[in-house]
């Protein structure tokens, strides 16, 4: 497995979100945003998303290489957390997203309050559904997903239980 840590965002992190801002990075989550949504995304990622977070991945030699994170929301009526996460291209491929989802997994199973963790990614992502599959997540099926705000795509819903180890 690939040996990454996750490291809670802050304000140093501004420029990694800058740099994630890429077509080939947000291809499958409505494109890049303008330099004001990147500072906005920040703002929220800085000030801790409430009762879930947002963390840096970084490799062992400290290189910053994406991002993941967990925030609650309802979904079907059940509070769970939803998770996301995104890598930069050098590192696509190599097992980075995988370990850097476990260790959120782990972060948030610590943290409780929620039962499932969902993971939504767009059906035609073929390596986020992978690092769906490789973390432990169980397939549920494909359904219409508001993202970004205002557009629908179709994605696949993973979920994880939180409660099982």
């Amino acid at each position: 497995m690939t040996d990454v840590r996750i490291a809670p965002w802050g304000e140093d992190d501004l420029e990694l979100l800058r740099r994630l801002n890429q077509p080939a990075v947000r291809a499958h989550t409505g494109g890049p945003e303008t330099d004001e949504q990147v500072f906005a995304r920040h703002v929220r990622y800085t000030g801790g998303v409430a009762d879930g977070q947002m963390y840096a991945i970084v490799l062992p030699d400290g290189v910053q290489a994406g991002s993941v994170g967990y925030w609650p929301r309802v979904w079907r009526d059940e509070p769970v957390y939803e998770m996301g996460w995104a890598v930069l291209p050098e590192f696509q491929g190599r097992g980075v997203a995988t370990a850097a989802v476990r260790a959120t997994v782990d972060a948030a199973r610590a943290r409780g309050g929620r039962r499932w963790a969902h993971a939504y990614p767009s059906v035609d992502n073929p390596p986020s559904n992978a690092v769906c599959r490789k973390a432990g997540f169980e397939l549920l099926g494909p359904v219409d997903f508001e993202y970004p705000p205002g557009q629908l795509m179709r994605s696949n819903d993973w979920r994880l239980d939180l409660s099982a180890r």
